[in-house]
């Protein structure tokens, strides 16, 4: 379904051309080695990181010769430590009925923030279709039965109302804000947006709402008393949406905003060099209500005959020619044996059926996922949590987005091959993922299955998770936590 709503990939640009911030972090990196060589200590913290961003850029750059690449990619990965150093030490503190100190204050926002959007544009939000049956069943959508229980008909952009419901029932909310740490900001910036995205709307009316919205806050005491630090907003579209540049059209420039730098952002793709933005997954169409909702799916993808080893859902980018889509459209149909490699075409609405993709993913083996009009994917969390192992091409896709849904070592759970390596066709992807070993394969696919298949789905809103802990239950601990410690007296 990503395959609906264009967004100018240009905007996502590589990590090497923020030449303003690269000169920075390269001045800032060498005042820290010339510090280095004139003390006799090394702080471990540092060296770890040093060390793990020189692993990261073996692995993942491309081009070695490239010095701004290498730098920035340097900075990026230090920024992931300082994210992975937030994770909540007690995963079930939230959850378990001890909310001492970790109270959440839900702003009761005028519903012309949020459920407005829902209920009063959901029929033309875009030209092509109509919305409102995706925010059925809280945001949820339509149930798929034919895909067991909790499945439902999730709209990719749906995070917002679906964190909001989830954040309603949680057990440490409180309504007395002088007895909160963390204040929750319900605004559906993304719906707010994506209306405007397909219409010809000056920038002042696609400005209008989140300007209100700064204006509402501002008289607010929890706002005033913490400029916002304590504050947290959910985001269902890219980074890019929010952070329109001087003389173009596209998008708002809410994350722009000088208010809106202090407060956590947590959003489906994450922009590189803004340490308060930080990637959560995608929503997927699977909203387990129980623990056994969790078992049951987890044994039925381990037991799953995957009678293909490569599939390819999506569409060629005829307009973008950086894109590698084609080239592996190309390398795939060239395979006459769809054992070795399947491609499902998303053109014309090829992808609009949920059951179809995950069925499709349920019997393969790798799953290619190559950027698309930015460079994350919700298909990786679709096939991830079908069990098919993603195969990335650019670190941007997920290595450098959801510390704290995935793991640090990306080899446990996904293939890499350079997207400049297809592009210069250096590389055969049907024949290098040929020689991965069937024990490889196994491997990963039990890790995927065993460890992280439950923390990538969001449970309905009425879940009743114990054993296992969700992408939403992960956010919010990890949120709490830092603010409790940005709060807490040294």
């Amino acid at each position: 379904m990503e395959e609906m709503v264009a967004v100018p990939y240009h905007r996502a640009e590589p990590v090497h051309m923020v030449p303003n911030t690269v000169k920075e972090t390269k001045d800032q990196n060498s005042d820290a080695a010339a510090a280095a060589a004139t003390s006799s200590k090394t702080d471990a913290n540092t060296t770890s990181n040093i060390n793990t961003a020189s692993i990261f850029i073996n692995r993942y750059i491309y081009n070695k010769d490239d010095e701004e690449l290498i730098v920035a990619a340097q900075a990026v990965e230090e920024q992931l430590q300082e994210f992975r150093s937030w994770r909540s030490n007690s995963s079930a503190s939230s959850s378990s009925g001890t909310c001492d100190g970790r109270g959440i204050f839900v702003y009761d926002l005028p519903s012309r923030f949020n459920k407005d959007l829902m209920n009063d544009d959901c029929s033309n939000m875009v030209p092509w279709m109509n919305f409102c049956e995706y925010f059925t069943n809280e945001a949820m959508g339509e149930p798929i039965l034919k895909l067991g229980k909790g499945w439902y008909r999730t709209h990719q952009y749906s995070l917002e109302p679906i964190f909001h419901a989830r954040v309603l029932k949680h057990p440490c909310r409180v309504h007395d804000e002088n007895e909160a740490s963390l204040f929750y900001v319900p605004y559906y910036g993304g719906l707010d947006i994506l209306r405007w995205h397909f219409k010809n709307s000056t920038v002042t009316v696609k400005d209008r709402l989140s300007l209100e919205l700064m204006r509402w806050l501002q008289v607010q005491q929890p706002w005033v008393k913490n400029s916002g630090k304590d504050h947290l907003f959910v985001l269902g579209k890219i980074s890019w949406d929010f952070r329109r540049h001087k003389g173009e059209k596209w998008g708002t420039r809410f994350l722009e905003l000088d208010q809106m730098q202090n407060p956590l952002k947590l959003l489906i793709e994450r922009q590189p060099w803004h340490v308060n933005d930080i990637g959560v997954p995608h929503p997927t169409h699977f909203h387990p209500h129980s623990d056994n909702d969790i078992v049951e799916w987890r044994s039925k993808i381990s037991q799953s005959d995957r009678t293909s080893l490569i599939s390819f859902a999506g569409a060629a980018r005829p307009g973008a020619p950086d894109n590698i889509r084609s080239s592996l459209i190309k390398q795939c149909t060239s395979v006459a044996d769809e054992r070795i490699c399947r491609f499902h075409n998303c053109v014309s609405g090829g992808c609009d059926q949920p059951e179809s993709l995950i069925e499709l993913f349920m019997e393969s083996e790798f799953c290619l996922q190559p950027p698309g009009d930015s460079p994350t994917r919700k298909s990786v969390f679709d096939s991830l949590i079908s069990g098919c192992i993603p195969v990335l091409f650019d670190p941007f896709t997920a290595y450098y987005q959801y510390p704290w849904h995935l793991p640090e070592d990306h080899r446990r759970y996904s293939v890499y091959i350079a997207k400049e390596e297809v592009r210069d066709m250096k590389v055969d992807v049907v024949e290098r993922l040929m020689k991965v070993s069937l024990e490889e394969r196994k491997e990963m696919r039990r890790y995927i299955v065993d460890e992280l298949m439950p923390r990538l789905v969001y449970g309905e809103p009425n879940s009743e998770l114990d054993k296992f802990e969700d992408a939403f239950s992960v956010s919010i601990n990890n949120v709490l936590d830092r603010v409790v410690k940005l709060n807490s007296p040294l």
